[in-house]
């Protein structure tokens, strides 16, 4: 559940390779249907048959942008590339839509992204001083750039990308096609999630999460390691290690905690299990005496069912959620977001009324969300409320491709534990510890938690807004 102004997901990428010319745009359609979760501002599909380039992108969900007639339209190729996305750097306007589509000397490039740059700014200025003209205000585009002009001095489109990592500080997980290659390729801490799978015919699969693989049924073969380069063309499937192991491994922490699909499978570990596992971990630091234990939809609900098995207080589902209205932080206005919030949750009376209840969420941000929460629960007659949160308290800004941007909205650099209890209308609250957040797949998979501790693994722009290329300029 999402407080205005709270995490937002970044994006999600999907790019398919088959041996033989096939109508891959309704594949790429499910891949995205199912990565919905994590961009719901806009959706776009390019399909290359043979060095030429078919695309299809506009605002909206994957069910708004494509009907059959522009599917169809895409017609039949060997490779494509999906985007859905939400704006972590740049607005939502329709020129930031990917996948971009690129024109060069030595051909054409589609590129989709998810994460975040921490020197989009820095190599932008460097580009724009030699000439580079932009269409967006993305970071995106500035990956694109750069990897094109390596391109113009290199044999092979993956040696590009592979120099341009060189450049390239911070969080992206990337799919490109060249006219004749897919490739894929994943910064050199792991932030953001990539992995590969194949289908039956041959076909190779990449896509943010597993959960997507699924979708078009394709086996997972493995997770592209952080710093790998993996590149699909007729010569087969070929690896390029050379960033691998130049910097610790810190796949963002929230993936587990909200950000991924519950039946995903992110770096060997299962979400759901993770989550399952941090409301066991809550039971044993937060114990209360209740008569039910209910989640808050949806990421709430594994965290809920973990801390019932451990604390052996009965797990219960204590809301209806409207399954036709989107996360609530993505309607664009407060208004907007708070009528969302509405009308997507109900409480179940007869679950909740005379007991007390813990309440399991995986984050508060600014709290006004969950206060609604709760106030929807005491109005169903819940008599006592001890919520429990599946993650620490947010103290510092992301810049790896969340979208918190600035420390003044997070509640929790203002207030201590026991004043934002009493904000928000608990009669206790409860945060996952530190000391057991990075324990969430049970191995040390090496997280990052920065905005827990303010403990960056690189270093962070001076200005980090997400709109930095749509300010105005005074002069």
């Amino acid at each position: 559940m999402r407080d205005a102004a709270h995490l937002r997901e970044e994006c999600g990428v999907f790019g398919i390779y088959a041996a033989q010319r096939a109508a891959l745009a309704p594949l790429v359609y499910y891949g995205l249907y199912a990565l919905q979760h994590r961009g719901q501002e806009s959706a776009g599909i390019a399909v290359n048959d043979d060095g030429v380039f078919r695309t299809c992108r506009d605002t909206g969900l994957v069910s708004e942008v494509f009907s059959k007639g522009p599917l169809d339209a895409l017609g039949e190729g060997n490779i494509a590339v999906g985007h859905v996305r939400y704006a972590t750097t740049g607005t939502d306007s329709k020129r930031n839509i990917q996948p971009l589509l690129i024109n060069h000397r030595k051909g054409r490039m589609v590129l989709a992204h998810n994460g975040n740059l921490v020197n989009s700014l820095e190599l932008r200025t460097k580009l724009e001083e030699r000439g580079s003209i932009f269409h967006t205000t993305t970071d995106s585009e500035v990956i694109a750039y750069i990897i094109v002009q390596e391109r113009l001095r290199r044999d092979s489109i993956e040696e590009a990308v592979s120099a341009a990592m060189d450049a390239l500080e911070g969080a992206y997980s990337l799919v490109i096609s060249s006219p004749s290659k897919l490739i894929a390729a994943r910064d050199r801490h792991g932030f953001r999630p990539l992995c590969m799978g194949r289908r039956g015919d041959g076909t190779v699969v990449f896509a943010s999460e597993s959960c997507a693989l699924d979708a078009v049924g394709a086996a997972f073969v493995r997770d592209i390691l952080p710093g790998e380069v993996v590149t699909v063309s007729a010569d087969g499937v070929r690896s390029n290690t050379s960033h691998c192991g130049l910097a610790p491994k810190r796949l963002c922490v929230f993936e587990y905690i909200y950000f991924a699909r519950p039946d995903s499978i992110l770096d060997g570990e299962s979400v759901c299990l993770a989550r399952q596992r941090a409301g066991a971990f809550l039971a044993r630091e937060h114990p209360v005496e209740a008569d039910v234990v209910i989640g808050v939809p949806d990421s709430g609900l594994d965290a809920a069912i973990g801390y019932a098995n451990e604390s052996g207080v009965p797990y219960a589902i204590g809301f209806t959620k409207n399954k036709y209205i989107g996360r609530s932080f993505i309607a664009p206005t407060q208004s907007e977001r708070e009528f969302d919030v509405n009308i997507k949750l109900n409480p179940i009376r007869s679950v909740v009324e005379g007991k007390r209840i813990v309440l399991i969420d995986d984050s508060i941000v600014r709290g006004t969300t969950c206060r609604r929460t709760i106030a929807l629960l005491r109005m169903a007659g819940a008599r006592e409320i001890h919520m429990r949160v599946s993650a620490p308290p947010f103290v510092a800004p992301c810049y790896y491709g969340t979208d918190i941007d600035s420390a003044e909205h997070l509640i929790a650099n203002h207030h201590s534990v026991e004043e934002i209890a009493r904000i928000i209308g608990v009669d206790s609250l409860g945060y996952l510890s530190m000391e057991h957040v990075v324990q969430l797949t049970g191995r040390d998979t090496g997280f990052c938690t920065a905005c827990f501790s303010g403990d960056y693994p690189t270093a962070v722009p001076e200005a980090g807004e997400k709109d930095i290329f749509e300010q105005k300029i005074h002069g």
